[in-house]
């Protein structure tokens, strides 16, 4: 609706900046990042260098639409993965694996994407404040689920460390509030070590994602019932989530940078190994 309100002057500029957006990643996808060159893409339009920089400004502002754009997709592809786990009854290890294979399946998928939001760093380029946001956006949906785990003297020190972030940095808590909000505030309860969690209840999100948007915090509850003397549930979510993506960024990008080659294994097989070992850490079920 919006876009059959707009005028052709406004249509045409973003087809325009799409058939950038899709050249630039062509080229993305040929040389990495290093080998995005706005000449080049002027010139297979028919368009010269300023005609070009009227829809992007720098190469640095072709990349940031770029990788805002990857964050973005990555983001709706696991808010719908947690989406469709979240049906009927399973566990929170099952869920686990299935957001797993969707944020590997979207990677096989995108690899020149996904190369340009978790692979080497493009030189002299820096990124935009708000990629942080597109960033947790994709590992939001792991929060609940670690939520309601029982983490173990494995990753204590982890989830200690965790906390300490929580009171350090208020848009850490504010993030794990949106996505995981039974952990945070005054109705968070502790749970004793061996209490297990309702993983069903503690997981508020899937189609209510939205990339790069964090909610506010309720009111700070964590110094009170949530960290007497049981599982901080906040620390337990943010622990997990980042041991999760430290997980899959080893193996899926090892696999997407094809270092896999040559080996008897599949990637499917190794990241769900990861995937297990994790669960048993936060005792999932």
């Amino acid at each position: 609706m919006e876009r059959a309100q707009q005028g052709p002057r406004a249509r045409y500029r973003e087809q325009t900046r799409a058939e950038i957006k899709n050249l630039a990643l062509r080229q993305l996808a040929e040389g990495g990042g290093g080998a995005l060159a706005l000449t080049r893409i002027a010139k297979e339009m028919g368009l010269s260098g300023p005609a070009l920089y009227r829809y992007f400004a720098s190469r640095d502002d072709l990349l940031s639409a770029l990788i805002r754009d990857a964050y973005d997709d990555a983001a709706a592809a696991m808010a719908r993965a947690a989406a469709r786990s979240a049906r009927g009854s399973r566990g929170g290890r099952a869920r686990l694996h299935d957001l797993a294979a969707a944020y590997r399946a979207w990677a096989i998928a995108e690899p020149h994407r996904y190369l340009l939001i978790q692979g080497d760093p493009v030189p002299g380029y820096v990124a935009p404040a708000d990629t942080l946001e597109r960033a947790r956006a994709v590992l939001g949906p792991f929060l609940p689920l670690f939520a309601a785990g029982n983490p173990g003297p494995a990753v204590a020190g982890t989830v200690e460390e965790m906390a300490d972030w929580l009171a350090a940095d208020e848009t850490v808590g504010a993030w794990v509030a949106r996505y995981a909000p039974d952990a945070v505030g005054p109705d968070a309860e502790a749970r004793e070590p061996g209490e297990a969690g309702d993983v069903g209840k503690a997981d508020q999100t899937g189609t209510a994602v939205e990339a790069g948007a964090v909610g506010e915090p309720e009111a700070d509850g964590r110094d009170g019932e949530a960290r007497a003397g049981g599982v901080d549930r906040a620390a337990s979510a943010l622990a997990g989530a980042v041991l999760a993506w430290t997980q899959l960024h080893g193996s899926v990008s090892l696999e997407v940078a094809g270092q896999f080659a040559g080996m008897a294994h599949r990637g499917g097989t190794l990241l769900g190994a990861h995937m297990e070992l994790l669960a048993d850490a936060f005792g999932l079920e």
